[in-house]
């Protein structure tokens, strides 16, 4: 039986970006993250990739058209391993999970409680194209709901992860999201992906992102320090940019080259690549 897609948002459709991004990296010679798993999901879906331009285009080498999804997802994974190896009863929260098999990807230990996090219409679909884990929990809430992580446990490590979510999110939404995270554990990590003013700028203007960009709702910020002001429980640990990446040994020339013109300065490389930030709190 084929699944019958609901009439998503334009946030919520975005996931497909994403989603698009990690199956067609898979399809690469050599991938940069190897998530199988998204290719089956898509085909399973039916959704039309030629719906995102960034990712149907043929102008570009298929690399640098999955190159930054599929590193920061790998990124974010990354987090996740070494927290659990260092806190092996933690608690996972996987916000604005969309159709990602990041569990699978990891497959925790079982002392492990895993959590994501989606609107309830996403995770009806989740659970037609993704098969059932053990030790996962789902939670279908919309993240602006003081009351959506209720359920979640109090008295453990967290790790939680964000992979394209904030910029869906409005800035005070955003602000109250992050206290009630770093009030709601006893410690843990954040990481998500950033997005500079101009990178905000960029998703409400190309024409190629217009079946998301209506979703767009926070301005963005230049200085990754700007959320420790804001939830005075979070301390910066790490700022990862994607034009560092060893990964980037497989792009081709031409992505390699302009990697290596502003990886030396941290300004140059928010605004042209991506960036994952890691707090702790």
């Amino acid at each position: 039986m084929g699944v019958t897609l609901p009439a998503f948002t334009p946030a919520q459709e975005s996931l497909f970006l994403t989603l698009g991004g990690r199956a067609l990296d898979s399809r690469l010679p050599h991938p940069f993250l190897g998530d199988t798993m998204a290719d089956e999901i898509v085909g399973k879906t039916g959704y039309d990739l030629g719906k995102l331009p960034p990712l149907s285009t043929k102008l570009l080498d298929p690399r640098t058209k999955v190159f930054d999804i599929a590193v920061r997802a790998k990124r974010l994974d990354e987090v996740v391993r070494r927290f659990i190896t260092e806190h092996p009863n933690a608690v996972v929260l996987d916000l604005g999970v969309g159709l990602d098999g990041r569990m699978f990807r990891i497959n925790p230990p079982p002392t492990v409680d895993w959590y994501d996090v989606d609107f309830p219409e996403v995770l009806a679909v989740r659970q037609q194209v993704l098969p059932q884990h053990d030790h996962a929990h789902e939670i279908g809430a919309d993240l602006t709901d003081a009351h959506s992580l209720d359920e979640v446990p109090t008295d453990r490590p967290a790790v939680i992860v964000a992979d394209g979510l904030l910029v869906f999110l409005a800035r005070d939404a955003f602000v109250s999201l992050l206290n009630r995270l770093t009030s709601h554990f006893p410690g843990g990590e954040l990481a998500f992906n950033a997005y500079t003013r101009y990178a905000v700028w960029a998703l409400k203007h190309l024409g190629s992102l217009a079946v998301i960009a209506g979703g767009v709702a926070n301005p963005g910020f230049n200085d990754p320090r700007e959320p420790e002001r804001w939830a005075p429980g979070l301390k910066l640990v790490e700022e990862i940019f994607l034009t560092r990446a060893p990964e980037l040994a497989e792009m081709p020339v031409s992505g390699r080259l302009s990697a290596r013109l502003v990886a030396p300065s941290p300004a140059l490389s928010r605004i042209v690549g991506t960036t994952v930030l890691r707090y702790a709190f």
